[in-house]
């Protein structure tokens, strides 16, 4: 069992501020822009709103106070914060609305710093993966897990990690937003391989090798829970780029049908 005696009512009531102003900004900012854009889509509010109560919830409430007291709770807050979180906000298309809202000089230094090298390097799909599931490995294969337990600082920087590699994952793998360094569906199809393999290996692992401090029959709560819970977030993953593959291929091909049945 992992209590939380080092996390503060500040740490708390800082997550709670911050998922307040989140929420607050986003429509803010959307409604503003609507009179020199399109109208900003519903939906999109909604996806914003989920994607920042799925983040809040694994750290502040109930589910946050169970991800302290077992290891199930804790894979319960990782897949929300790690992996639902960052797919819910993808959808909601933070980069476009930044660049809708800031004046044009502004905007124009932020597109320049997403077309960056160094930018461009850090949302390789292949750099994302790394981050995103070489971070779990890293966490759950040393003694990172049970000492997080024991620091608020640490505790913070390790779950700021997992949110912002998940974010940084899905985006590099599903192109919903604005997204200047693009690759090949092939491509990506080939690193999701990779990074669901790599997910699965290791809550296998963890099934058999159980974190610091962490019971046998704890850990196989948690792995069975990463394993097949991150399947729903994992089978939304598939579903997408599959479906954007088959719209970039789709003209082409009743294009060469057309050309085809004309040549006949």
């Amino acid at each position: 069992m992992h209590t939380h005696e080092g996390m503060g009512n500040g740490f708390e009531t800082s997550v709670t501020l911050l998922v307040l102003a989140l929420l607050l900004v986003y429509p803010v900012a959307a409604w503003k822009t609507n009179n020199h854009y399109r109208r900003w889509p519903i939906h999109r509010y909604v996806f914003w709103g989920s994607g920042i109560l799925s983040a809040g919830a694994a750290l502040v409430g109930p589910v946050a106070d169970w991800t302290h007291m077992n290891f199930a709770g804790h894979m319960t807050g990782h897949l929300l914060l790690g992996m639902l979180a960052p797919l819910l906000l993808v959808f909601a298309k933070p980069v476009t609305l930044l660049l809708r809202t800031l004046p044009v000089q502004a905007a124009r230094r932020v597109t320049g710093v997403l077309n960056s090298q160094p930018l461009g390097l850090l949302t390789h799909p292949m750099t994302a993966t790394v981050l995103n599931i070489g971070g779990l490995y890293l966490l759950y294969t040393t003694g990172l897990y049970p000492m997080m337990h024991q620091s608020t600082a640490l505790y913070a920087l390790i779950h700021l990690h997992v949110f912002l590699a998940g974010y940084l994952f899905t985006s590099a793998l599903i192109y919903i937003d604005l997204t200047p360094h693009r690759y090949s569906h092939v491509y990506r199809a080939g690193i999701l391989i990779l990074a669901l393999a790599g997910h699965k290996i290791l809550s296998k692992y963890l099934y058999a090798h159980p974190p610091g401090g962490v019971g046998k029959a704890e850990a196989e709560q948690g792995a069975m829970l990463m394993y097949y819970g991150g399947d729903v977030v994992d089978l939304a993953l598939i579903i997408i780029l599959c479906y954007h593959w088959y719209e970039a291929t789709a003209p082409r091909l009743q294009a060469s049908e057309t050309l085809e049945m004309r040549q006949e």
